[in-house]
C-alpha cells in the first residue's frame, strides 16, 4: 500500500474503514455485539500533508466544479484521519441556519468566544459585519439579530427591520428592595427564538433565560417564585446563584407553547402569556434540551449524564396540567430514544433527526422507532433543515459543516445506516487562512 499515492491510500483506508464499521454496525444490530470487534481505522497520519496541499489547491479561485466533484472522489471525506490535527484547529460552530435560497448562515466559534458570524452561498463566505449572535422564529419567516446594543428582529433575512429589543437589565423577575446587581454586560445568547409573530424574542444564556418584548424583559429562568423562596428561608442574597448550566428552550411552530430547562430543575412549559403550565421530569440525569416536531403537536425533551442520555417525548394535548417527577413512568411521557446528549436537533414528517455527543446524526420516529444515524464525528453543534425536509445541515466541534442530500444515496465511504449523501463539507480552522470546501 506504501508504493501507492498518497491519494490512493487515502481513498482505500477511508473506503475500507467505513464499510468495515457499517458490517459491523449491521452485524451488531442484528445478532448482538458480544463476539463482535471494534474496526480499526488504517493509519493515514503520514497522508496528511498531501491532503491538505490537495485541499488548498482545489480550493484556489480558478477551479471548476467538476475538478471539485473529482477532488471528493478521489479524497473522500472522513473524520478518523484528521483526529491529530483537530486539537490545534477544531473549533465549535454554535448556530447554523439554511436559508431559502440554499445560503448559509453560521456563527463560527461558540457563544462564549469572539467568533464571527458568516454567511455561505455558493463558494463564497461572507462576514456579516454588526452581527454577533442570531436566530430564526420556527415558522422560518422572522430573524433575531442581536449585538451588543440590542436585538434586532427582520421580516425575512435581510427584510426590514420590525422590532428593536434591549438587553434585560438583569433585575427582571427578582424580588425588590435586595441588593442584587444588574448585568455589567448583556447575557451571552447560546440560543435567540423569535416567535411566530415577530412581537417577542426567547432568549436563552447562562446568565438566565428571558422573553424579549418592546414593553421590556421577561424572566422564565430562574423562576421568581424560587428565588423568593431561596431568600425566605434565610439565605442571602449573595449566595443566590442566578445564572444557569445547560440552559436551553424552544418556541413551538405556532407560537402557543415554551418550554425552557437548564441542568438542575424539570422542565417547565409556560403558554403564551407565559403563564406556567406544566412541570415534566426528565428521563436522565440533567435536562438539556428541547424540540417541538414539525407539526407543533408533540415536544421532545432530552436529558443527559455524561456524554449519554435519554429523550421522552409528550404531545402538547396533554401539557396544561402535567406534572411528573425525575424518571417518571407516566404513560404521558414516554422514553422515545435512549443513549443520545442531544446538542442540536431538527424535525421533518414524523421524525426527529438530533446530533449527540458522539458526533453521530440520528433519526427516530415520534413513536421512538429508530431509523438511521449518520456519522459527521466530534460533538455536533448545530443543526438545520430545508423546508422540504430534503436537505440537512450539520455542524460540529471539529469545525465541519456538512450539507447532506436526504434520501439521495449513501456513497461508499459514508459511515452511517441511512440513504444521505454529503454534497459538501466546509472546514473553518483556528489558523487557516480561510474556510476551506471538501
Amino acid at each position: 500500500m506504501d508504493k501507492q499515492h498518497p491519494q490512493q491510500q487515502w481513498q482505500q483506508a477511508v473506503i475500507t474503514y467505513a464499510q468495515a464499521v457499517n458490517d459491523y454496525v449491521a452485524q451488531g444490530s442484528a445478532h448482538g455485539w458480544e463476539q463482535l470487534e471494534e474496526p480499526r481505522h488504517p493509519a493515514t497520519e503520514h497522508l496528511l500533508d498531501a491532503w491538505r496541499a490537495a485541499l488548498r489547491k482545489v480550493n484556489q479561485p480558478t477551479v471548476e466544479e467538476h475538478q471539485r466533484q473529482a477532488f471528493r472522489q478521489a479524497w473522500p471525506p472522513a473524520h478518523a484521519p484528521l483526529l491529530p490535527l483537530l486539537d490545534t484547529h477544531g473549533q465549535g460552530i454554535a448556530t447554523l441556519l439554511l436559508l431559502d435560497d440554499g445560503s448559509l448562515l453560521a456563527r463560527i466559534g461558540m457563544p462564549h468566544e469572539k467568533g464571527q458570524v458568516v454567511r455561505i452561498d455558493g463558494y463564497t463566505v461572507t462576514p456579516i459585519i454588526g452581527v454577533e449572535h442570531f436566530g430564526r422564529c420556527p415558522a422560518r419567516r422572522f430573524f433575531a439579530l442581536a449585538n451588543a446594543e440590542g436585538v434586532r428582529v427582520t421580516d425575512g433575512w435581510g427584510g426590514p427591520q420590525v422590532r428593536r429589543l434591549a438587553w434585560p437589565t438583569g433585575l427582571e423577575g427578582l424580588p425588590k428592595g435586595y441588593p442584587f446587581e444588574p448585568f455589567d454586560l448583556p447575557p451571552i445568547a447560546t440560543a435567540l427564538i423569535p416567535f411566530p409573530d415577530g412581537q417577542q424574542v426567547l432568549l436563552i444564556s447562562d446568565e438566565g433565560i428571558f422573553v424579549l418584548s418592546e414593553q421590556g424583559a421577561s424572566r422564565l429562568l430562574p423562576r421568581q417564585e424560587q428565588v423568593e423562596q431561596a431568600l425566605a428561608e434565610g439565605t442571602d442574597p449573595d449566595d443566590i446563584i442566578l445564572g444557569l448550566s445547560m440552559a436551553h428552550g424552544a418556541v413551538s411552530p405556532d407560537g402557543q407553547w415554551v418550554v425552557v430547562g437548564e441542568q438542575a430543575n424539570r422542565h417547565q412549559v409556560l403558554d403564551r402569556q407565559l403563564t406556567p403550565v406544566a412541570s415534566i421530569g426528565p428521563a436522565s440525569e440533567y435536562p438539556h434540551y428541547a424540540l417541538f416536531n414539525r407539526t407543533g403537536n408533540q415536544l421532545l425533551l432530552n436529558a443527559c449524564h455524561f456524554y449519554s442520555g435519554a429523550s421522552l417525548a409528550v404531545r402538547v394535548s396533554d401539557l396544561e396540567g402535567l406534572d411528573t417527577d425525575y424518571y417518571s413512568q407516566d404513560p404521558r411521557t414516554p422514553v422515545v430514544q435512549e443513549g443520545a446528549r442531544i446538542y442540536a436537533g431538527v424535525a421533518r414528517q414524523d421524525e426527529y433527526i438530533v446530533g449527540d455527543a458522539y458526533g453521530y446524526l440520528r433519526a427516530f420516529g415520534e413513536d421512538g422507532g429508530e431509523r438511521w444515524q449518520h456519522y459527521l464525528g466530534s460533538t455536533i453543534s448545530a443543526m438545520d433543515i430545508s423546508e422540504d425536509g430534503r436537505t440537512l445541515v450539520a455542524a460540529s466541534h471539529a469545525g465541519f459543516i456538512s450539507v447532506i442530500a436526504l434520501d439521495s444515496g449513501r456513497p461508499d465511504w459514508q459511515i452511517g445506516t441511512g440513504p444521505h449523501g454529503e454534497v459538501r463539507r466546509w472546514l473553518f480552522w483556528k489558523g487557516g487562512d480561510k474556510p476551506l470546501a471538501w
